[in-house]
C-alpha cells in the first residue's frame, strides 16, 4: 500500500534540520575551504547538490510501495555485501582518513556500508515480519539474523570503520528488543560485546590509545586527546546565547575540519545552550514522528522498517553527541543531515 499522506511535522522538522545545517556548514568550513580551496563556499556547494539529490530521491522513493523492498530484500542485501567486498579491494576502493570504505572519484565519495545501513535494516524487518512466532527461540528466530549481522560487521571492520558497524549492531539490537527478544540474549549479546571489544583492541593497539584519551585527554592533547579537547573549548564559551553566528574561534584551524564529525560543537559555539536545545528538539521532533509511523504501520513488515530506521536515526545522533562533549571515545561518527 502507498502511502498517500505526507507526515508534515517529519517533513518541517527534517527540512529545517537540513537547511540550519547548511547554514552551519558554511560557517563552520568557510575558514578552512578558503584556505585550502580559495573558496569559502566549497562545502557548501557539495552540501547543496546533496541536498538537492537527496530531496529528489525522497521524492522518487516516496512514491515507490514499502512491499516492493520486501520482495526484493536478497537482492538488496546481496548487493550490499557485494559493495562491502568491492570497496576492499586496492584500486576500486580508496582510503580517506585511514579506512579503505569508499567508491569515488576525486573529492566525490560514497560509502557503501551506508547502504548496507539501511539494507540490513529491510532484511531485518523481513525476517521478523515472518517468524514473529520463533522470536523467542534463539536458534530459528535470532542466530540467522545474527549470521548476517556479523557478516556484514566483519567486511565493514576490515576497511576498518568500527563507528559504522557499531551503529549497525546497536540499530538491529534495538529491533530484535523491539521484536520481543528475551532479556537473556541482550545480556549474553552485552558479555559477547565486551570480549570482542577487548579482541578488536588487541588487534589495533590505535583503539587502546583512543580509549586512554578518552579517559585523560590530556595524556596525550596533541595527538589522541587533541580533538576532544579542541571540542571542549568550543563548547565550553558558548554559555546560554552562544558567540554569535560566524564568530566560532575554535574553526579558526584549532578543531580539525569542523564541518564534520565535530560541527555540533561550532553550533554549541556559536548559539550556545539555547542553539543545542533547538537542534535537540527538532531531531526529537523526528523520532517522536518515526515511532507514530511506525505504530501506525498496517503489517509488521513496516512496522519493524520504520522503527529499525528512526533507531538508527537515534543511535547515530546520540553517539556523535556523546563524543562531541566527551562521553564516549571519538570514533568517526557523523551528524545526520548536518556533517
Amino acid at each position: 500500500m502507498k502511502n498517500k499522506k505526507m507526515d508534515k511535522i517529519l517533513f518541517i522538522a527534517v527540512l529545517f534540520l537540513v537547511l540550519f545545517g547548511l547554514v552551519m556548514i558554511y560557517s563552520s568550513s568557510s575558514i578552512w575551504a578558503a584556505y585550502k580551496f580559495n573558496d569559502a563556499f566549497h562545502y557548501v556547494k557539495s552540501q547543496a547538490l546533496f541536498i538537492i539529490v537527496g530531496f529528489i530521491l525522497m521524492i522518487y522513493i516516496s512514491k515507490v510501495d514499502y512491499n516492493w523492498y520486501y520482495k526484493k530484500t536478497n537482492l538488496i542485501l546481496s548487493i550490499c555485501l557485494l559493495l562491502l567486498v568491492l570497496v576492499l579491494i586496492p584500486g576500486i576502493g580508496s582510503v580517506r582518513n585511514g579506512s579503505r570504505s569508499w567508491f569515488g572519484i576525486g573529492s566525490f565519495g560514497v560509502q557503501p556500508s551506508e547502504f548496507a545501513k539501511l539494507g540490513l535494516i529491510i532484511f531485518t524487518a523481513k525476517y521478523l515480519s515472518k517468524s514473529n512466532k520463533f522470536v523467542k527461540d534463539l536458534k530459528k528466530g535470532v542466530i540467522p539474523i545474527l549470521v548476517v549481522l556479523f557478516l556484514i560487521f566483519g567486511l565493514i571492520m576490515l576497511q576498518p570503520d568500527f563507528g559504522t558497524g557499531m551503529i549497525i549492531i546497536l540499530s538491529i539490537i534495538a529491533m530484535l528488543f523491539i521484536a520481543g527478544v528475551d532479556m537473556k540474549f541482550f545480556i549474553g549479546l552485552g558479555l559477547l560485546g565486551v570480549v570482542g571489544i577487548v579482541v578488536l583492541i588487541l588487534i589495533a593497539p590505535y583503539r587502546m590509545d583512543r580509549i586512554t584519551s578518552f579517559l585523560n585527554p590530556w595524556s596525550d592533547p596533541l595527538g589522541t586527546g587533541f580533538q576532544i579537547i579542541q571540542s571542549l573549548y568550543a563548547i565550553g564559551p558558548g554559555g546560554l546565547l552562544g558567540m554569535g553566528f560566524l564568530n566560532s574561534r575554535q574553526k579558526h584551524f584549532y578543531l580539525p575540519e569542523p564541518q564534520t564529525d565535530f560541527i555540533f560543537s561550532i553550533i554549541s559555539e556559536e548559539f550556545g545552550v539555547l542553539g543545542v536545545l533547538i537542534v535537540s528538539t527538532f531531531f526529537l521532533l523526528v523520532l517522536w514522528r518515526g515511532i507514530k509511523i511506525a505504530l501506525d504501520a498496517k503489517d509488521s513488515f513496516a512496522k519493524y522498517l520504520a522503527f529499525g530506521m528512526v533507531f538508527q536515526i537515534l543511535i547515530q545522533t546520540v553517539m556523535n553527541l556523546m563524543v562531541v562533549i566527551g562521553l564516549i571515545p571519538v570514533t568517526g561518527y557523523a551528524l545526520l543531515l548536518y556533517s
